[in-house]
């Protein structure tokens, strides 16, 4: 099988402003790349529907297989990445949201309060994790246990 693509898109008012760097961004595609994807990123835009979706649409475009998007998944007034995120998927997969909360539950508790989305658009999936470092490595963990077996469905293999 090809080796599938991906794409990293940071959402951080921060860090596209040059305030500092996005140490985020880059954990996830060194991650992704050591999980076998052809991983291109991170790409940072500010915290706006508007610019997240512009990137959504050109990775769409392009058939990546795999979009992971970090950071604007809290509540502060400015994370709006699941709001950027939510027009573009055809079915929401919960179980991968809930599957990275209960395994950041414990290191830590606000885990819970990511609003992070999952699921698919056509061929591609799409993932929302927060903008932590710690947060990261743990999606890394949930993407390794479940990007494949998804991206295997779409194509329509058996389970």
């Amino acid at each position: 099988m090809n080796q599938r693509n991906a794409v990293v898109i940071t959402a951080s008012n921060r860090a596209s402003k040059g305030v500092y760097l996005d140490l985020s961004g880059a954990s996830l595609r060194d991650g992704l790349t050591n999980l076998g994807y052809n991983t291109t990123g991170p790409i940072i835009v500010a915290d706006d529907i508007e610019a997240i979706s512009q990137e959504l649409i050109k990775a769409l475009a392009q058939k990546v297989r795999l979009i992971v998007t970090t950071g604007g998944t809290g509540i502060s007034p400015t994370d709006i990445t699941p709001e950027a995120t939510a027009p573009f998927i055809e079915k929401l997969i919960p179980g991968f949201s809930e599957a990275l909360r209960a395994y950041s539950r414990d290191k830590i508790a606000t885990s819970d309060l990511t609003r992070g989305l999952a699921g698919t658009c056509g061929q591609t999936l799409i993932i929302n994790l927060p903008g932590s470092q710690g947060a990261v490595k743990d999606g890394l963990v949930i993407i390794e246990r479940l990007a494949g077996h998804i991206l295997d469905q779409l194509d329509g293999l058996d389970h």
